[in-house]
C-alpha cells in the first residue's frame, strides 16, 4: 500500500483545513470601494449644503424667543400699568403668544426633522430627551406633522380675526377669505395623511 492509497484524515485542531467562508473577515462597506463612483458620492456629500439652512433656521428660532418676550411685556406692562387691557386686549396678546409658541415648535419639527431625514443621522438613541417623533420621522410623517401645525397656527390667526371683527376691524371680506385658507389648510393635512397611509399598506404575499 502507497501512501496515496491511505486515507488523509484531518484532526478537530488541525490547521490545514481551508477557511469557512463564513468566517472570512467583512470587506469594506460599499461606499469605501475602489469602485464607489466619485461623482456619486459628491451629489451625496452635497446633502451638507442644507445645514447652513437649519442653522438659518436656528437663528430665526432666537428671533422668536425675542418676539415672544417682548409681546409678555407688553402683556404684564398692559394688566399692571395705569391703564389696564380689557378681555378682547388681553386675549388677542394671549393669542398672539401662543402663535409663536406654535410657530417655534414648527421650527423645531423642520429643524430637527428635516435635518434627521434630509442630512444626516442625529443618532439619539436611548437619549432620555429624544423626542417621542424622532424614532420614526419620514419625509411622509414629517410632511404630515408640518401639515397639523400649519393648521394649529392658522386657527390662531382665524380666531384673531374674529375677536377684531367684534370691533369692526376687519372686513367680512377678509373673514371669509381666511376661513376658506384655513380649509383649504385643512383639506390639504387630510390628503397628506391619507397619503401617507396607504403609502404605509404592507405588501400582499
Amino acid at each position: 500500500m502507497t501512501s496515496r492509497d491511505v486515507p488523509q484524515t484531518t484532526t478537530p485542531g488541525s490547521t490545514d483545513a481551508p477557511p469557512s467562508p463564513a468566517l472570512a473577515p467583512p470587506g469594506p462597506p460599499t461606499w469605501a470601494r475602489p469602485q464607489a463612483s466619485t461623482v456619486g458620492l459628491a451629489i451625496f456629500a452635497s446633502r451638507w449644503l442644507q445645514a447652513p439652512l437649519y442653522f438659518g433656521l436656528i437663528v430665526a428660532q432666537a428671533v422668536y424667543v425675542w418676539q415672544f418676550m417682548l409681546e409678555l411685556w407688553h402683556l404684564v406692562e398692559g394688566v399692571f400699568g395705569g391703564d389696564p387691557l380689557d378681555e378682547a386686549a388681553t386675549m388677542l396678546i394671549v393669542l398672539g403668544l401662543v402663535d409663536v409658541v406654535m410657530i417655534s415648535n414648527l421650527l423645531i419639527m423642520v429643524i430637527i426633522g428635516g435635518y434627521e431625514t434630509f442630512v444626516s443621522r442625529i443618532r439619539l438613541d436611548g437619549h432620555p430627551d429624544q423626542p417621542e417623533w424622532l424614532s420614526h420621522v419620514n419625509a411622509n410623517v414629517l410632511k404630515t406633522k408640518l401639515a397639523m401645525s400649519i393648521i394649529g397656527i392658522s386657527s390662531i390667526h382665524l380666531l384673531r380675526t374674529f375677536i377684531e371683527s367684534s370691533s369692526g376691524g376687519v372686513t367680512e371680506s377678509t373673514m371669509l377669505w381666511q376661513t376658506i385658507i384655513h380649509l383649504a389648510f385643512v383639506v390639504s393635512a387630510m390628503a397628506l395623511a391619507w397619503i401617507d397611509k396607504i403609502s404605509r399598506v404592507p405588501e400582499q404575499h
